[in-house]
């Protein structure tokens, strides 16, 4: 495949909408698959023009023809779910149904009910047979997102159903065949929760034949424009907009902005850009991006800095040691530059947008493991993930 030219797959040419930002842009791979009303819902768009993108496109190209189980592990709001239905695009299974589930979203009573199906009398106010997803799914590929958070007795089920192919109704006896390429997705590293007894360590390497590392927006800087412009064109186009360009202080801004929500993140800050922008012109403070979340600029220390307490025990036996003294110091120092910048701002500052940078925050120096966070905040994780939710950064 020739890298230098625009890859679109078949499945999604007739929504493809690619932006450039003139004749020196950077050459890209991109395609996208939601339709215009779903983008304020989740990424549409991955674009491959970061080297490590390319890469990661490589191999989905290798893999895809395969029947391997694939495991897609990646941040929330990277668009773990556009590159499964990516691999199912590029498949043999391409002409059969491509079905996603989220695991989170049922309870641990639901979930069987909904992947394997019931039938009637199954359970009160089952008045009918129902099949599963995975039945519904036969034929082609089923996605099943956040699958660390799958309870352990449904770990078993599923690890039952990959090797022997075939599921069992809720209420029945009967074992039905299935024909499933199964794709698992997650945001939490599985490895470790094998490690503390969340996770089967029979299935972890079931569902790791192949596994596709999805990198946060950070980690890959080659992309945030040309999917900067792209979601400029779109949004521009759904808005009636006309032409609009970025300032070159605005290009910078979104360069040097780590992007905790990573693309899902970015087309909103977009979104909201184009809507308060004046003159088909975008500045930096049209894309409020939180003065947090960036490197603040160099100020005078305090006189009097403020310590942060250390937890009183170690959250698990594989934690580092807290930092000594300066190191906690010399963060509390950063700490009161970027409060300063903010005040300096002259913004409104809400109570409720300081709890939720400071949960983001506290999210993100966990490695993102929300258990952890969880802990270090002293809430329950369920507290923690509506935080998280209220932030933009968990889906």
């Amino acid at each position: 495949m020739n890298l230098t030219a625009p890859y679109l797959p078949p499945e999604f040419a007739r929504n493809a909408q690619l932006a450039r930002g003139g004749p020196d842009a950077e050459p890209l791979v991109a395609f996208t698959d939601a339709p215009k009303t779903s983008l304020l819902v989740r990424a549409t768009a991955f674009v491959f023009a970061d080297p490590r993108s390319r890469a990661l496109q490589e191999m989905i190209e290798r893999v895809a023809p395969s029947e391997a189980t694939i495991l897609v592990t990646g941040e929330t709001g990277t668009g773990k779910e556009l590159i499964a239905r990516h691999v199912h695009a590029l498949s043999r299974r391409s002409g059969g149904k491509f079905v996603a589930i989220n695991c989170g979203a049922f309870s641990e009573t639901l979930i069987e009910s909904e992947l394997f199906g019931y039938e009637k009398g199954a359970y009160t106010g089952a008045v009918q047979g129902k099949a599963g997803w995975f039945e519904t799914a036969n034929g082609g590929t089923l996605f099943l997102d956040e699958i660390g958070d799958l309870p352990m007795p449904m770990q078993v089920k599923l690890l039952r159903v990959l090797q022997e192919r075939e599921v069992v109704r809720l209420g029945s006896r009967q074992t039905v065949p299935i024909d499933v390429r199964l794709i698992a997705a997650t945001n939490v590293d599985l490895a470790e929760a094998v490690r503390a007894g969340r996770f089967r360590e029979d299935l972890y390497y079931r569902l790791q034949v192949i596994a596709l590392p999805l990198l946060p927006l950070r980690e890959r800087p080659g992309d945030v424009m040309p999917l900067t412009r792209h979601f400029v064109q779109v949004y521009a186009e759904r808005l009636h907009l006309g032409e609009v360009s970025l300032s070159p202080e605005a290009e910078l801004a979104l360069r040097q902005y780590p992007w905790p929500g990573n693309i899902r993140e970015l087309e909103n800050v977009v979104h909201r850009a184009l809507l308060v922008c004046r003159n088909g012109r975008v500045a930096p403070a049209d894309l409020s991006l939180s003065p947090l979340m960036q490197a603040p600029a160099p100020m005078v220390a305090p006189a009097q800095p403020v310590y942060f307490a250390a937890p009183s025990a170690p959250l698990q036996p594989s934690m580092p040691e807290p930092e000594p003294p300066a190191a906690i110091a010399c963060e509390s120092e950063r700490f009161q530059a970027a409060w300063q910048a903010l005040l300096d701002s002259g913004e409104q500052i809400t109570f409720e947008a300081l709890q939720l940078q400071l949960v983001v925050a506290a999210w993100e120096s966990s490695d993102r493991n929300q258990l952890r966070t969880a802990r270090y905040l002293n809430i329950s994780r369920n507290v923690l993930r509506t935080y998280l939710k209220k932030a933009g950064v968990l889906a």
